[in-house]
């Protein structure tokens, strides 16, 4: 039995680590598949007033839950403080199961992000994994004498202690910068335009519809190629879905820019059949006091010729934001604004203000507000 628990500590420990480390090159992923949960619970009517306030604190929970993660896992490899790492296991796998249940029954949320963007699993993958990882953790709590420590305590509090300040430095440089392993659909190499389009094997869903006309005062269903004659009066179209299809969503879904005016221009802009940049900005109030390396950066580009569009959530503090700076004055007016929706920003940007230089629909390069002093290179 022994060998066998033994096994166990190391796949659970293994697998937690992986798991936690895979989250940990973007935190703020996790951080947004937190809000989905407090905001499908709140929709809910399951305490919207405590999960609206949780949404506020998505980021600090995923901080903590990833390194949480990496610390049992390694606590739980060298035999650190057994009984409490043992508990601290079973906890968390009870919680993940949840979720994962959650998600795969109730079908409100599409995934849990168990493993990131890099690594992603069905509802019914992460189930089974789950349901499995809380199997081990059950006997590893039964058969907890058979955890023999590799190393003195103070060795392993040792080793502890320094892969927790690893991990919180390591989400903390994330931060700051991009992804260290970007596997979101706007890597550098993808093609925009191309993973707009709808997959080569996609099979559409099929849907019945029934037409309501309405005729003295009657009203009466008709099914498709029934429609009555010009004495009836259309009422409304009720659609069913007959059978769902399969791979029919685009890798990319929602990605649209749009003028000042309101006109979608996303393919004019990423059809420009040369180099160009793009700043795109999510919320200009979390910028720092006295911070202007984005208004330098703008003025540094326009004086290259070469072209920049301003990609932001927010149009009139955006603006109103460069229009106060005095650096600008004399390149403001030829400054174009675009806007983007804020949630589908949290994905092209996870740092804000985030730069892309774009040829074409194709992303060449990004870089995050701590390199703005240093561009164009």
């Amino acid at each position: 039995m022994k060998l066998i628990i033994t096994l166990i500590r190391i796949v659970t420990g293994v697998l937690f680590i992986f798991s936690g480390l895979v989250k940990a090159i973007d935190p703020k992923g996790l951080a947004y598949k937190m809000q989905e949960f407090f905001e499908a619970w709140s929709n809910s009517g399951f305490m919207p007033g405590l999960m609206k306030s949780l949404d506020a604190y998505a980021l600090s929970f995923s901080i903590i839950m990833i390194a949480l993660e990496v610390v049992v896992g390694i606590a739980l490899l060298i035999g650190y403080k057994k009984k409490i790492t043992v508990w601290v296991l079973l906890l968390l796998m009870l919680f993940f199961t949840f979720l994962t249940s959650y998600v795969l029954f109730t079908g409100k949320i599409r995934a849990c992000g168990c493993f990131g963007d890099c690594i992603p699993l069905t509802p019914q993958q992460t189930f089974g994994k789950d349901i499995v990882l809380l199997i081990f953790a059950i006997l590893l709590l039964i058969y907890i004498k058979h955890i023999t420590p590799i190393a003195k305590p103070f060795l392993s509090g040792l080793y502890v202690s320094l892969a927790t300040i690893a991990i919180i430095t390591l989400q903390w440089y994330v931060l700051r910068n991009l992804p260290l392993v970007d596997c979101l659909p706007y890597k550098v190499g993808n093609n925009i335009i191309e993973l707009r389009k709808m997959p080569p094997n996609a099979v559409p869903d099929k849907f019945d519809y029934v037409f309501n006309y309405k005729k003295n005062g009657t009203v009466q269903s008709f099914k498709a190629g029934e429609t009555p004659d010009s004495t009836w009066e259309f009422v409304d179209r009720i659609q069913t879905l007959v059978e769902k299809g399969s791979n029919n969503i685009p890798v990319i879904s929602d990605f649209s820019l749009t003028t000042e005016s309101g006109n979608d221009s996303t393919e004019a802009i990423l059809t420009i059949p040369k180099p160009y940049y793009l700043l795109y900005i999510k919320d200009v109030t979390d910028f720092a006091p006295n911070w202007k390396a984005d208004a330098d950066l703008i003025k540094r580009i326009t004086a290259t010729g070469m072209p920049i569009y301003i990609v932001t959530a927010q149009l009139a503090k955006t603006k109103e934001r460069y229009q106060s700076f005095k650096s600008l004055q004399g390149v403001y007016s030829s400054l174009v604004f675009l806007t983007c929706d804020a949630t589908v920003l949290k994905t092209v940007a996870r740092v804000n203000p985030t730069l892309y230089l774009m040829n074409g629909p194709v992303v060449q390069r990004k870089w995050s507000y701590t390199s703005f002093e240093h561009l164009p290179e």
